[in-house]
């Protein structure tokens, strides 16, 4: 399972790099916006960081909009991904960025038929939002699920990223699954090595040396 790193901070990014936990990079609009400077030179800074697939998202919400940021965004590095909108205009742009080589992730995916509409449509990735759907009383992974079971029928090359990852437990049940991605807030991730024997065995072994040096 690959882990992206969802965050437009620098120094997250660099710590988990520096862990092997960061196979990609996913940004917002909101999450870039968090961060002092600009968006490109933000952008950049993120590609010379993490070598593998950096989303960036579109800020359009009509089609002909939308391909003209796709292709400047795209101009920045080899690994841009593109984010588009699941709406009518994204499938419609993400069908033509498809046809011009130009990867996209289609995002803010909530149903099992917005995934399979931008699968046909060429797209790279989807990014199903579970804790959104959580928030709702839905139950995120089960759309998950019957993403896998559609791709899985008809062969789709489209990889899943499973986004708005509240908890830890959020990517073991995806990682059960066989989702191909999670992407990952710092905070969460930082929490995957944690656990509680393991802090009271590494205190035994060090008590038991201690007094075997006395």
């Amino acid at each position: 399972m690959k882990f992206f790193i969802d965050t437009a901070n620098i120094e997250e990014i660099k710590e988990a790099s520096s862990m092997g936990m960061a196979d990609g990079v996913t940004t917002n609009p909101s999450l870039i916006a968090r961060e002092e400077g600009n968006f490109q030179d933000i952008l950049k800074e993120i590609c010379k960081i993490v070598d593998g697939p950096i989303s960036a998202e579109v800020i359009s919400l009509d089609t002909e909009g939308m391909l003209k940021e796709a292709r400047q965004l795209a101009g920045i590095h080899e690994n841009i991904v593109v984010k588009v909108p699941m709406t009518i205009d994204g499938i419609k742009a993400t069908r033509r960025l498809s046809e011009e080589g130009i990867k996209t992730n289609v995002t803010l995916i909530f149903s099992p038929l917005q995934a399979l509409m931008a699968a046909k449509a060429g797209a790279t990735y989807v990014s199903p939002f579970v804790g959104r759907l959580d928030d709702i009383s839905h139950d995120g992974l089960l759309l998950v699920e019957q993403i896998l079971e559609i791709y899985n029928n008809y062969a789709y090359d489209t990889e899943i990223i499973v986004a708005s990852v509240r908890n830890p437990l959020h990517v073991l049940d995806a990682a059960l699954m066989g989702a191909d991605i999670a992407t990952i807030p710092f905070e969460v991730l930082s929490k995957f090595a944690s656990h509680p024997l393991t802090d009271k065995g590494i205190k035994a072994f060090l008590d038991d040396w201690n007094r075997a040096q006395k």
